[in-house]
């Protein structure tokens, strides 16, 4: 299964423990202009990813050319991004999005609550409505087994 999860925590708990064992996955990618050229921060963040886990941190550019994000090959690939402009800019530069769940996208002044862990300031609603508008699924839920809390129209 392929997961796209747009969570400004990126790689956290939620992630490692719910998402990971219940998609089997086996690659997670994050999707980061800052995080691909840090390799400090990139190592920080492989320290909570299981060892049988590939990871990979590439820049929103290189994302769209990326092998392992060509269908089949992003089988059993999650891939995060920690904004909803990150995910609009991969997905206009021709990555394939069919679902994107959004998980966690913290409060802001000047954004509203539209669920537990998803605020959304304009630029957020107006990406989201964008990749909705393109044939994109939303999903809103921190863990798979908790139910779509939002429906966005």
């Amino acid at each position: 299964m392929f997961w796209v999860r747009v969570d400004n925590r990126l790689i956290h708990g939620q992630v490692v423990e719910a998402w990971v064992p219940y998609m089997g996955v086996r690659s997670i990618i994050v999707g980061n202009d800052d995080l691909a050229q840090d390799e400090l921060q990139q190592e920080i963040m492989s320290l909570a990813i299981p060892r049988a886990v590939e990871s990979a941190f590439l820049s929103i550019d290189a994302l769209a050319g990326d092998a392992r994000l060509a269908s089949p090959g992003r089988e059993s690939t999650l891939l995060l991004f920690s904004t909803c402009l990150d995910v609009r800019r991969a997905f206009e530069k021709g990555l394939d999005i069919s679902i994107l769940n959004v998980g966690n996208l913290h409060y802001s002044t000047g954004k509203r609550q539209i669920s537990p862990s998803v605020s959304l300031g304009p630029d957020d609603e107006s990406c989201l409505r964008f990749l909705h508008e393109n044939g994109v699924e939303l999903d809103f839920r921190c863990v798979p087994n908790d139910p779509v809390t939002v429906r966005f129209a």
